[in-house]
């Protein structure tokens, strides 16, 4: 099992912000570690069950990626 540190980011507002690739990490992350406890024949470790929740994961972290990637890339954005 991994272990996760993940920043927060104070707002004015007084909310808290993770960075994207922080949770997209995280997100990879524990898909990772079902997928090892599959692997190592866990027997809490459904493997149909793995398989649909780390490509769900998967899935969304590859999302919020591309998301970031075009709000970063819109022209009207200052660098």
């Amino acid at each position: 099992m991994h272990s996760f540190a993940l920043p927060l980011i104070p707002t004015e507002e007084g909310g808290l912000l993770i960075p994207a690739e922080q949770v997209t990490a995280l997100l990879r992350g524990v898909a990772d570690d079902w997928a090892s406890a599959v692997e190592d024949g866990s027997p809490e470790a459904d493997p149909e069950t793995v398989r649909a929740m780390t490509e769900a994961l998967t899935q969304l972290a590859d999302q919020i990626d591309a998301e970031c990637i075009a709000c970063a890339s819109r022209p009207d954005r200052q660098p």
